[in-house]
């Protein structure tokens, strides 16, 4: 019997779990009923027509992310809840969001299909939801989203309900990736991931109050940004407070050695008065931080997880933009 979890091996030799959100343009999600399956577009409730879409999709490499995602309504209600996130272009604090209510799953294939061409706004609902938060609860994928997933699904549920958050929701997700970090947890429409987490460090997240040091255990970094660039996001956070979360970014890659051992990386942000500034930064492989790790609790071998440091950064320009009206 396999009693190996890679979560609590993933905090034992205390790995450190910034650098591991993943990027994609677009998360489409889909009102499905659990239980789901391993593989959780081959559920009971999903009907071949979208099984064989998101197969196209991924066969074809497009940066788009399907998961399923339900909650305590989900086998109650006459429809089917489509939320579908975008990434912004130029400066960016992450992600669009649309959604829509289909009268059940069986319509979801053909309705996207025509999303592509932007012909289905008569479905789309205006919502007092401002933010979607999800919890990996896919235990059939990994036991470890089992074990500290749910259960940390329901807490969450209740300190939202306690904060008298009514524009939060919290959802049940397939797999997103990271379950040696569970609970894990994506916060849209920033599309910053989380892992590790306790309610105490998810109340902050929620409240963006409370001790900003708890990034440095809890933050798996932000979806808009390569990986590598994530360390450099998280010290920024660190050094602007909570007040970080609203700045809107862009970035660039400088420069970047052959082997990947090094980087010069820009990150432009505008803050809440205006201002625009950009930081430069030296990024290289930590060799303390770089290790082998079962990436889950099935995996049969560990892999090498190359972990990046800020080697050096400086603030290149700074400027306050004028808007005329």
């Amino acid at each position: 019997m396999n009693t190996f979890f890679c979560s609590d091996h993933s905090r034992q030799i205390r790995e450190d779990i910034v650098g591991s959100a993943t990027n994609y343009e677009t998360y489409i999600l889909i009102e499905c009923p659990p239980p789901w399956t391993s593989e959780a577009f081959n559920s009971r409730w999903v009907p071949p027509n979208l099984k064989n879409l998101v197969a196209e999709t991924n066969r074809a490499k497009l940066p788009i992310r399907f998961l399923l995602i339900a909650n305590e309504q989900s086998h109650k209600t006459d429809q089917t809840t489509i939320l579908i996130y975008q990434k912004q272009t130029g400066l960016s604090n992450g992600y669009q969001k649309r959604e829509f209510q289909l009268a059940n799953i069986e319509k979801v294939a053909d309705f996207l299909k025509k999303f592509v061409w932007d012909t289905v706004s008569h479905w789309e609902i205006a919502s007092n939801f401002t933010r979607d938060i999800l919890i990996c609860t896919h235990g059939s994928h990994d036991k470890c989203c089992a074990k500290y997933g749910n259960s940390f699904y329901f807490q969450a549920t209740d300190t939202v309900e306690n904060l008298g958050l009514d524009h939060v929701r919290i959802w049940r997700s397939s797999h997103f990736g990271g379950h040696r970090f569970a609970p894990t947890a994506i916060d849209l429409p920033e599309g910053r991931y989380y892992g590790a987490l306790n309610q105490d460090s998810f109340r902050s997240i929620l409240t963006k109050t409370g001790d900003i040091q708890c990034f440095n255990q809890v933050y798996r970094g932000w979806g808009i940004l390569p990986t590598a660039m994530q360390i450099l996001e998280k010290e920024l956070i660190l050094r602007y407070g909570w007040d970080w979360l609203n700045y809107k970014v862009a970035y660039k890659i400088v420069e970047q050695s052959l082997d990947n051992q090094t980087m010069l990386v820009e990150l432009t942000f505008e803050n809440s008065a205006g201002s625009l500034c950009a930081y430069q930064a030296k990024l290289v492989k930590d060799e303390n931080k770089t290790l082998e790790v079962k990436s889950s609790c099935n995996a049969e071998t560990a892999s090498v997880v190359i972990k990046y440091a800020v080697d050096s950064m400086w603030l290149t320009s700074k400027k306050v933009v004028s808007y005329s009206l």
